[in-house]
């Protein structure tokens, strides 16, 4: 048994208004195939074009170890030159990713290469990050802390994506004071022995080519994996929605803030608590 994901809907190209009447207002998400054929990224961006722009530049590195409890918040595992990380991306598989990396501050000149595209929603201008990532490295499933729209352009190469709305909570193992699941569970080939509550949730998937952009509506869980060498540049739109607006605000000012204190002072214990919560609350949700 797998999964229950319904394939993303796809259209070649779309208005701004039938963005907002299909995609927005509904908060479904949906692939656009053909929207940035006119960015000289299209034609530009790929994984030899980044080495010979940003080689030099000292990158932050993640992987998929659990958190531990002397982690900060979003502090890298390693760092490397980008072209010597390019150069192990081509070489062979890695478990190595990047994510938010501030193209504006880093690398201004490839912000000549993309434009901010008008569907309906204001985009934040200081914020483009990219994302790359070895074949086979993946997120763990979590939801962004702003609960933002999210537009991720993908670039070089196949990355799948799995995504499910704040509906279905209760169903994901999701760890109390965090932004995150169980990081033990495989979402491109989950147990659904171990993970029971699983079978109930419902979500989506597609796979992204390069030049594709997948919008994610506010506070949509997701989970990316990397079926080849690649990477990604996200753009985001503030929450719309009061009551995403409101878990946003208390995301950054309190809850974000709550679980590094309580790391300080109970230290993996509390990393372990947190485990353990996550799979009895969505167990009580079976019945």
């Amino acid at each position: 048994m797998e999964l229950d994901l319904q394939d993303i809907p796809r259209v070649k190209n779309i208005t701004k208004e039938d963005f907002i009447k299909h995609y927005f207002k509904p908060q479904k998400p949906v692939v656009i195939e053909r929207f940035i054929e006119d960015w000289p990224a299209y034609k530009k961006w790929n994984l030899d074009y980044i080495k010979s722009v940003a080689g030099d530049k000292t990158v932050p590195l993640y992987d998929d170890r659990p958190v531990h409890h002397e982690d900060g918040f979003n502090e890298p595992h390693a760092k490397m030159k980008m072209a010597d990380y390019i150069n192990l991306l081509k070489r062979e598989p890695t478990k190595f990713r990047i994510f938010l990396w501030n193209v504006l501050k880093e690398v201004p000149q490839l912000q000549k290469d993309y434009s901010y595209p008008d569907f309906g929603l204001k985009l934040m201008k200081g914020l483009p990050m990219l994302f790359f990532g070895g074949e086979n490295s993946h997120t763990f499933m979590h939801y962004d802390i702003d609960l933002a729209n999210i537009f991720h352009f993908h670039f070089n190469g196949k990355k799948l994506c799995i995504l499910f709305d704040q509906n279905q909570n209760k169903y994901l193992y999701k760890i109390p004071h965090s932004l995150i699941t169980r990081e033990d569970i495989d979402f491109s080939n989950p147990d659904l022995e171990q993970w029971p509550a699983l079978k109930k949730a419902k979500g989506y998937r597609t796979e992204l080519n390069h030049g594709e952009v997948l919008y994610m509506p506010e506070g949509y869980w997701h989970y990316m994996k990397y079926l080849t060498p690649g990477f990604s540049m996200s753009l985001r739109a503030i929450a719309r929605r009061p009551k995403n607006l409101g878990k946003a605000i208390y995301n950054i000012i309190i809850m974000r803030h709550f679980d590094t204190m309580m790391r300080k002072l109970k230290g993996q214990k509390w990393i372990d608590w947190k485990n353990n919560k996550a799979f009895t609350n969505t167990q009580k949700s079976l019945g």
